[in-house]
Parts: structure tokens; sequence; C-alpha cells
């Protein structure tokens, strides 16, 4: 077989395994939608466009719905529960589910974040460390007067970095500590293995002066440190990123929630530079901020037999 012959196969058989898209509705209120797509270009919705999960706690949120297959092939859910702390009781949580096959979930709960003084819980995320083998589950936080630099570049007092708790089975949590502080408001990170290195892309969440944008951070250790780039490689009021590759490509969503509201995406092949592709994309109205996932052929037909 020669190299022209190679390179072909390994990017049908990219293409050819379907991928699974999570995103919330409006406020999160109704629970978490799902999306199928063959090329990661053009998404269409699961279920009749209604949603696979629904809250089962009253006045829980379902934002920002994070998806992860574990090494033990189930799947795990987590997302924002809350803008805040509960307004019944003052907790902070943020949400959690899991599933063998993606159609029916179970262990619907809020998992405690013990923050002492801390506002907020958003747009938690995992990743498995292989060396530990044990869960780095990671989300934003404010806690007022905590980090005096940058405490008024926000908005409405928010000056977040990135905390953690590990985990290896989604029940008991180790104590929260600092995860990432770039040395400014940093909120949705999101972290992929690239080559020997891991890559996180976050927001930068400075609104004086202004940023909104994306940028990248790169370590050894899925725990850090991470060494953040100088540059963002994309515009103001974008946010929710999430990375995928596809054959050559490395592709980065986003939800640009600036007006017009809409999802986009750009590709890169070395980080460095980068194509906006938003307008060779389509997705289900109102598609907010998740995750994109490889999944099985065998999942993606069993979600298409939702109703």
């Amino acid at each position: 077989m020669n190299r022209l012959a190679i390179v072909f196969f390994a990017v049908f058989s990219a293409a050819a395994q379907p991928f699974l898209f999570t995103s919330f509705r409006g406020n999160g209120e109704s629970g978490v939608y799902f999306a199928l797509s063959e090329d990661g270009y053009r998404w269409t919705p699961v279920n009749g466009n209604q949603p696979v999960l629904r809250p089962q706690f009253p006045g829980m949120l379902m934002r920002d719905p994070f998806l992860v297959r574990g090494p033990d092939r189930r799947w795990h859910l987590l997302w924002t529960t809350g803008w805040t702390r509960s307004k019944e009781d003052g907790s902070l949580t943020i949400g959690y589910a899991a599933s063998a096959d993606l159609a029916s979930w179970e262990n619907q709960r809020r998992i405690p974040i013990p923050l002492e003084g801390a506002r907020n819980a958003w747009a938690p995320e995992a990743v498995w460390h292989p060396e530990q083998k044990q869960w780095i589950v990671f989300w934003a936080s404010t806690i007022p007067g905590r980090f005096p630099e940058g405490e008024q570049s926000g908005d409405s007092g928010y000056n977040h970095r990135m905390w953690a708790m590990r985990t290896r089975d989604f029940e008991t949590f180790s104590p929260p500590e600092v995860f990432f502080d770039p040395g400014f408001n940093t909120i949705d990170s999101t972290i992929a293995k690239v080559g020997r290195r891991w890559l996180m892309v976050f927001k930068d969440e400075r609104r004086e002066p202004l940023k909104k944008n994306l940028r990248l951070a790169w370590a050894d250790d899925p725990a850090g440190p991470w060494r953040a780039e100088p540059d963002s490689f994309t515009k103001s009021w974008i946010e929710g990123p999430s990375v995928l590759r596809i054959g050559r490509d490395w592709f980065v969503y986003f939800d640009h929630y600036g007006k017009p509201q809409h999802y986009g995406a750009c590709r890169t092949r070395n980080w460095k530079q980068f194509e906006d592709v938003t307008e060779k994309l389509s997705f289900p109205p109102d598609h907010r901020h998740g995750t994109v996932v490889r999944i099985s052929r065998s999942e993606a037909e069993r979600l298409r037999t939702l109703r």
C-alpha cells in the first residue's frame, strides 16, 4: 500500500466514526440535548430535538454539559447546575450522571463543591490521568478577594480561576485546589491530548480591557503545571470551547454569544494558524455550549431510534 493510499485510508477511517455533540437550550432549565454528525460539519438533532436527559431536582439547571468516556467504557456527564449557589439551601454543586449506552442514564445527582466563599461553579469538565488512575474534575469559581489581581476586570465582580478535585469513582473527592491560574479572570477550560503534550483551550474572561476570547495553554501532564500562550486565537465574545480531531485537522468548536448568537469552529493542523470554518457548519436551532466526542456506530444508531 503506497503512502497516498495509507493517508486516504486513515482520513476515511476517522470520518467513518460518528460524532456526538451535547448542548443545552435557553437557560438550561429543560435538560441536555444531543446532535449527531458524520463529518463534524453538519449536525442533526437526536430525539426529535427534545432533551435526552432532564433535571430531576427542582430548580436545577443543566448548562454546559460535558461528556467523556472512561477507561471502563462508561460515559460520564457533568454540567453546571446554576449560576450561583442554591437559593434553597445555599449549596454549591455541579451535576453528574452516568450511562453505558448514551440512551439511558442513571445516578443523576448533585456533587457538592466544598469551596468556602465561592460564588459559583461553572462549566465542569474532567480528564482521566493515565498514570494516577484517577479523574481530575475541574471548573471555574470566583472567591471574592482571593485573587486581588484583576478583581475589577470581569462582570459583576466575578474574577474566576480554575479549580479541581480528584476522584476515582465520582463518589468521593479530594479537597478543591487551584488547578489553573494564568494571572487573570479565566473560565471554560477544556483539555485534550495532542501528541505527547496536553492542551488546554480556555476563555480569557476579562472585560476591562476587552478580551472575552479563547487562548491556549500547554502542559506535560494533565495535572499541570500549565503554560499559557500570550495571545488569543479568536475574536471576542466567544466561549465554551470543545476540541476534536478529524483526520489531520484539529477542530475547536465554540459558542459565539455576541450578536448574532451562533455556534462556530476553527480548524488547525499546527495550533499556530487557524482557519474559521463557521460558514460550513450547521447546527440544530439554539445549540449552546457543549462537548463533541467520537462514538461508535452502534451507539449512534441507538440514539437515532430515540423518540
